[in-house]
């Protein structure tokens, strides 16, 4: 799910932006969940700015504008894809300092808001890819996947293990989707193999932990470790 954002303290633009977005994200199959704010300091005092994959900016806003909202958001979130509103094509250029993947001028033209949105919705996949979200009711969660060693299973519970900190959450092994550098050893590890540094008969070590091998995948794994290290 993508949680998209529009931040504009004006209500109406805000409808009419919503209203073209959200049939062409229902149109794509994309499972969303769309939210508002009438200003910066309503979105940047809320607890989901880590969250935020989409948002919808307006950059003249009372207070607190759009370019300041969007700075601060950065600080927290460096991967949402952050697209301007303005009136003003001269405020466009500010858009660099923050990251900002294009901007919309108002009044809004249909055709510029999905072909905007396509691109905002492209990025989004290539950015999503690098990352493993583990949802949970306290909110979403992002790993980054060069950063993960291995996912572990007890029961219905998982625990993916980075070389920082590790994390448990509901699941099944067999239910996670991951890149072909991902194998599975065990009936209860799935291990990436860039952090497996060496190889046993009946274990591995991986980043520096000792972790068992099944018979019935140490024959795949042996091929796609030598591939692996074969670069």
């Amino acid at each position: 799910m993508i949680q998209v954002v529009c931040c504009d303290d004006e209500k109406e633009m805000r409808k009419v932006l919503i209203k073209i977005i959200e049939p062409e994200l229902q149109l794509q199959g994309i499972n969303y969940q769309l939210s508002e704010f009438a200003s910066g300091e309503e979105l940047l005092s809320s607890n989901r700015l880590e969250a935020v994959d989409l948002l919808f900016l307006d950059i003249e806003m009372k207070t607190l504008d759009g370019i300041e909202t969007a700075k601060q958001l950065r600080k927290v979130n460096q991967r949402a894809v952050i697209v301007f509103i303005t009136a003003f094509a001269d405020f466009v250029f500010q858009g660099y300092e923050v990251k900002a993947l294009n901007y919309l001028l108002k009044p809004y033209g249909e055709k510029k808001i999905v072909e905007v949105l396509r691109k905002a919705l492209d990025e989004l996949k290539m950015t999503q890819s690098k990352y493993f979200v583990i949802e949970q009711k306290s909110g979403i969660t992002r790993v980054p996947l060069k950063d993960i060693c291995y996912f572990s299973s007890d029961r219905r519970m998982l625990t993916v293990v980075t070389t920082k900190d590790s994390s448990s959450f509901y699941g099944k092994l067999s239910d996670l989707e991951l890149p072909d550098s991902f194998l599975r050893i065990h009936n209860r590890y799935i291990v990436n193999l860039n952090y497996v540094e060496q190889l046993e008969a009946a274990f591995l070590y991986c980043n520096q932990e000792q972790l068992p091998i099944s018979r019935k995948y140490r024959q795949s794994l042996m091929v796609n470790f030598a591939k692996n290290m074969l670069g």
